[in-house]
């Protein structure tokens, strides 16, 4: 009577959804404009060059671990010519990007998840084969833009999930060119049959835990369960996932929303002991967290500032943070700039050898919003001419840099030299985004 229940719920909710994913992304992106790195094996380092982030098939195969620190695989890497490149986020984020328009080219009802993954909305469009257009989609990407991708379809987003895991590794042969449909319900109950239930989207150790205590230890159990039971030990949330594994979708398609809050943070690539140094970081992340925020066209109400030693050094420790509030939500860099050089020289403390400083830009506002007013601050009219400029100065320094490189233009304080800066020494240019490192052709 209970699936009954979710059959008749599911011939009104009669929704196709695909996750389209790009294989070992990062890995993928260096080897656009380094073909020769076809079929190697490839790592990507995180910040400082510690620890291993990304692996291609090819290194995974060598068992290299992911998140392993770099040096305990080193012999490995060099034995086996292991390609390694340091973490190049500005070029991994261009190349998302136009990885997410090219599928809204192809798909406008479009959900970005992460880097590297997307959801998109099949029964809205005007195509009769659904999977025909999932090969379409791949070649596409695959020949614009040089990323391969597995895609995963469903009638809800949680079953859609679990199609692309299966795309991804073609689990059980159902999958051998990237591809797996999952609408079919006898090819559900053989796969869910299949799926530990910490596997599927939602469930984390924790409520895995919960839900083998009740004797529920695959997919295929959590979808044949009393979902007011599971409610009542998962609560909401647990009994959405219970009919999204039924077929029915719970889940829309989410539009990007503002953060609310915009961090800027990385580790020094040595210890920093001069405050100039950390004047010169501390510039710089701000800027960039400015950046972020301009782009979602939002405003900071207020700017938190740190700056830390190393914890893991036997020498004398500190750390330190404050807080300023703006009189009035901005975006001016400049602005934003002199308050938090104003808090490191609060905060700042001789004698200590720092590994680490951030800023958060906090309780982001939409521009455009009303927002509250310090009482005896100048009403935004009077300052109507500066703001104006201001803005004008701020768009022309931003187009320049977009257009040439970034540091094209920027604040003296930022620095020249930027000795403290993390370590990336085996980074890959910035093909996409800097006119100086375009690819050249002989």
């Amino acid at each position: 009577m209970k699936n009954q229940s979710y059959q008749n719920l599911n011939q009104h909710t009669k929704s196709i959804f695909a996750l389209v994913d790009c294989n070992n992304f990062y890995a993928s992106c260096e080897r656009v404009f380094r073909p020769n790195l076809q079929q190697k094996p490839i790592v990507v380092l995180s910040n400082n060059d510690g620890c291993i982030i990304a692996r291609s098939n090819e290194a995974k195969a060598l068992g290299i671990e992911m998140g392993a620190p770099f040096y305990k695989f080193r012999q490995l890497i060099e034995k086996n010519k292991v390609a390694v490149f340091s973490s190049n986020y500005t070029f991994y984020g261009d190349m998302s990007n136009r990885v997410m328009k090219s599928l809204q080219m192809m798909v406008p009802d479009l959900e970005i998840y992460s880097i590297d993954e997307a959801f998109l909305r099949l029964d809205n469009i005007a195509f009769d084969d659904i999977i025909n257009l999932c090969y379409k989609i791949r070649f596409n990407i695959n020949k614009w833009l040089g990323i391969p991708t597995s895609i995963g379809i469903a009638g809800t987003k949680t079953l859609a999930k679990i199609a692309n895991q299966i795309a991804k590794k073609n689990l059980y042969n159902l999958a051998p060119n990237h591809l797996c449909d999952l609408r079919d319900e006898n090819l559900q109950i053989k796969v869910l049959a299949q799926t530990a239930v910490q596997e599927v989207w939602g469930i984390g150790k924790g409520i895995a835990t919960k839900l083998k205590a009740i004797g529920i230890e695959n997919a295929l159990q959590l979808r044949q369960a009393d979902s007011k039971q599971i409610r009542k030990i998962l609560g909401v949330v647990g009994e959405r996932i219970v009919y999204e594994l039924n077929g029915v979708s719970c889940l829309r398609l989410e539009e990007i929303t503002p953060r609310k809050n915009i961090l800027s943070s990385k580790s020094f690539g040595k210890n920093v002991t001069a405050k100039s140094d950390l004047q010169e970081a501390v510039a710089n992340y701000a800027v960039r967290a400015c950046e972020k925020m301009r782009k979602q066209k939002t405003l900071a109400q207020a700017i938190y500032v740190y700056i830390r030693t190393n914890p893991f050094s036997s020498k004398p420790q500190y750390c330190e943070g404050s807080t300023i509030s703006f009189a009035s939500p901005t975006d001016n860099v400049a602005e934003i700039l002199k308050s938090a050089l104003k808090i490191l020289e609060q905060i700042y403390q001789k004698n200590y050898e720092y590994k680490k400083a951030g800023i958060m830009l906090l309780d982001l506002v939409k521009k455009g919003e009303n927002a509250q007013d310090d009482l005896f601050s100048l009403p935004q009219n009077i300052n109507k001419f500066d703001n104006k400029k201001t803005e004008i100065i701020q768009k022309t320094l931003e187009k320049i840099n977009q257009n040439f490189s970034k540091n094209t233009i920027f604040y003296a304080i930022q620095g020249t030299k930027r000795s403290w800066q993390m370590l990336c020494n085996k980074r890959s240019q910035h093909y996409t985004t800097d006119i100086k490192e375009l690819v050249k052709v002989y």
